[in-house]
């Protein structure tokens, strides 16, 4: 039952991180094609990128405690960027410099993207895996 409440909650924080950074994607995009206020996009961009570091490191520590050690290691380097972007103060996006760095912005998220969704498609792998009664290694 813990391994089903687990996956639950893995799928819960890997939607939110989904839709995080889907939204400041559309929100860069749509600055790019100018239907957007510089000054609205940044602040709409970064009401949520705290929240998204604090999703990301969530689950990297539910990783962990709960000895899912591959999808740990394959969790780790992001929240370790996250970190270091945190630490550096470059973590917020910057109303007189978001068109110079809009291109690199918009890989950066792309990048994250892929990587949600990797772990969302592992967690609803997981949780049909679990529905069916077939079980898999722990770690994975």
């Amino acid at each position: 039952m813990w391994n089903l409440i687990f996956w639950i909650i893995c799928l819960l924080i890997n939607f939110g991180l989904l839709a995080i950074v889907f939204y400041a994607l559309l929100c860069l995009t749509d600055l790019e094609v100018d239907q957007m206020d510089p000054f609205v996009a940044t602040a709409n961009i970064n009401r949520w990128i705290l929240l998204e570091f604090a999703l990301q490191a969530a689950l990297s520590i539910l990783l962990l405690f709960t000895g899912h050690w591959i999808l740990f290691l394959v969790a780790v380097p992001l929240t370790c960027y996250h970190a270091m972007l945190f630490i550096r103060r470059q973590h917020l996006i910057d109303v007189t410099e978001v068109f110079r760095n809009l291109n690199t912005d918009k890989k950066h998220r792309m990048i994250k993207l892929g990587v949600y969704m990797i772990f969302f498609t592992v967690c609803v792998f997981r949780l049909i895996l679990w529905r069916k009664g077939i079980s898999l290694m722990l770690w994975w």
